[in-house]
């Protein structure tokens, strides 16, 4: 039985799949007229995957193109002398397989040429060797001597490629240049290229001319649809179906990224136990969330490890998440390059900066969100005595207003202290420490929480699930009376479409003279109690 693969390229044999047969036609079309590709995404976005069904597309269903795959990973430390010994080697090994592939034999003169031909020895020597064993690729080496076009054309695809030595890389992609601005017949006659930083991010020689002749190729993440057809092969060879929305809300949760997507239907169809009788259910689907946000794999350690890497990350982040008009998407800057290296931000439809999926938001306000923050004993007043089970009724229903009344009387009792909360930016602390106030209170009744990010930006909506009920909280920093309202009617479209009749509405506001509200109020049908909480900017002056 095929399983959901996480680890590494995954391949229709072992694994489901997601075909992506519309990706895949564009992109052999490219290599048919000849383009130079690069393709360049973070780590386990479904690249490699993508790009071996093109290799193995070519190999076994295009007999006039002749693909040879190389990986540089393994090339990082290698002087240039290394470095194109190995590739000659790869090349020859490639070359062989795929004749082996074909179950073909390569003719006298091109066997021997392969045999007791030059090897490369730096990047001219490498355009020679490619130009020649396109000629012998001919059936008749006369008739190819005498043709102004190659009869097979020689698609060279490399993995990888930022493991390329820094010393290596500025002769390597100008011979590649050379070759491609010759014009056609050309060898190879198309390059594709895979990696994760992009030809500006490599380290070479900016005086040198650009590669400025690629072909940019983006491989999306999986649509909905592409999700349905996933978790569709494994119902039609196990029996196992899932429920419709089980679907789209881990498409959503997921935004498609190929690794999450494979992760959680592993979990779901593997480690939850759930008999194979039965279908795979929204409860199921919020147990299979909570592994995905505690656990530690390799998605998530790269994640993490990317985000602390700098400091200034953080502040970026938070104030993309808080902030509805956000971060315009600038790939010169440093940071916002970086951070879409790693996958952690995207350029939205709008031209601004936004997180990626609501998983990795999650994770990333669990990330910067302080062990301890120092007012976890206050959550309650001492005349009152409250705890948090106190705002769960007998029969299971959460009082949402009293608990956010509460957080609202906790805030005004904190008043300057929640300025001292340690390595939290104090324009992020107020939207912090409600994060970790639900988080608690969700812990304590057994509930579970959601990110429902609806614009990667800006609105933050908090979704607890308890007892087979909904609670939606949108939180927002204060960006003026229009943002305000504006924020109400998109509460109330968001309730609408999760089949909510009422929300709540959490704006913290920064300015000088803050107005503190709690309102009640009807919009498009629904009830919405709004906060706006004031924040103080600054410890007061005349406190020790």
């Amino acid at each position: 039985m095929r399983t959901f693969g996480t680890q590494g390229p995954v391949n229709p044999h072992d694994n489901y799949i997601v075909t992506r047969p519309k990706e895949t036609a564009d992109f052999i079309e490219r290599i048919k007229n000849g383009k130079y590709i690069v393709i360049f995404a973070p780590r386990q976005t479904g690249k490699t995957t993508f790009f071996q069904r093109a290799v193995e597309t070519l190999t076994t269903q295009e007999q006039h193109y002749f693909p040879i795959q190389l990986n540089f990973e393994e090339a990082t430390d290698d002087t240039a002398a290394d470095f194109y010994r190995g590739l000659y080697e790869d090349i020859l090994e490639r070359i062989e397989n795929v004749f082996e592939q074909r179950r073909e034999m390569p003719s006298v003169p091109l066997a021997d040429f392969l045999e007791n031909g030059n090897p490369i020895t730096d990047h001219r020597a490498m355009r020679r060797f490619f130009r020649q064993f396109a000629k012998l690729l001919s059936p008749d080496e006369r008739h190819a001597a005498q043709t102004p076009s190659y009869t097979q054309r020689v698609v060279l695809f490399i993995d990888e490629f930022d493991g390329i030595p820094p010393d290596v890389i500025n002769g390597f992609l100008h011979s590649l240049r050379h070759i491609y601005v010759a014009g056609k017949p050309r060898s190879p006659h198309s390059v594709g290229i895979v990696g994760v930083k992009n030809i500006r991010q490599l380290n070479y020689d900016d005086s040198i001319s650009p590669f400025n002749i690629q072909d940019e190729f983006v491989v999306p993440n999986f649509t909905l649809e592409q999700v349905r057809e996933l978790l569709g092969q494994y119902t039609e060879e196990v029996g196992q179906p899932f429920a419709p929305e089980v679907i789209e809300v881990l498409h959503k949760q997921t935004n498609g990224q190929p690794f999450l997507v494979n992760r959680a239907a592993q979990i779901l169809t593997e480690e939850l136990n759930v008999p194979k009788t039965e279908r795979i259910t929204l409860d199921h689907f919020t147990a299979a969330h909570t592994q995905l946000l505690e656990e530690g794999n390799t998605n998530m350690s790269h994640l993490l490890t990317n985000i602390r890497r700098d400091p200034r990350f953080e502040s970026v982040l938070m104030r993309i998440t808080s902030y509805e008009r956000g971060l315009r998407f600038n790939p010169d800057d440093e940071i916002i390059a970086e951070l879409a290296t790693y996958g952690v931000i995207a350029k939205s439809t709008d031209g601004m900066c936004e997180i990626v999926n609501p998983i990795y938001q999650h994770r990333i306000l669990q990330a910067f969100k302080p062990l301890f923050n120092g007012l976890e004993d206050e959550y309650f007043s001492e005349e009152n005595g409250d705890d948090f089970i106190d705002y769960l009724t007998p029969d299971g229903v959460i009082e949402m207003g009293a608990l956010l009344d509460n957080f609202q009387a906790f805030i005004a009792r904190a008043g300057f202290r929640i300025l001292q909360v340690p390595e939290t930016p104090q324009e992020y602390v107020g939207q912090h420490l409600l994060y970790a106030y639900l988080d608690t209170f969700v812990r304590i009744i057994r509930g579970d929480m959601f990110l429902e990010v609806q614009t990667g930006r800006g609105r933050m909506d908090l979704l607890l699930l308890h007892n087979q009920r909904k609670y939606i909280v949108e939180t927002k920093i204060w960006e003026g009376d229009r943002s305000y309202q504006a924020g109400k009617q998109q509460l109330a479209a968001y309730l609408k479409s999760e089949g909510v009749t009422d929300g709540y509405y959490v704006v913290f506001d920064h300015r000088q003279k803050p107005e503190p509200r709690v309102e009640m109020e009807t919009v498009a049908d629904v009830d919405i109690r709004s906060y706006v909480i004031p924040v103080l900017q600054a410890i007061p002056s005349n406190t020790a």
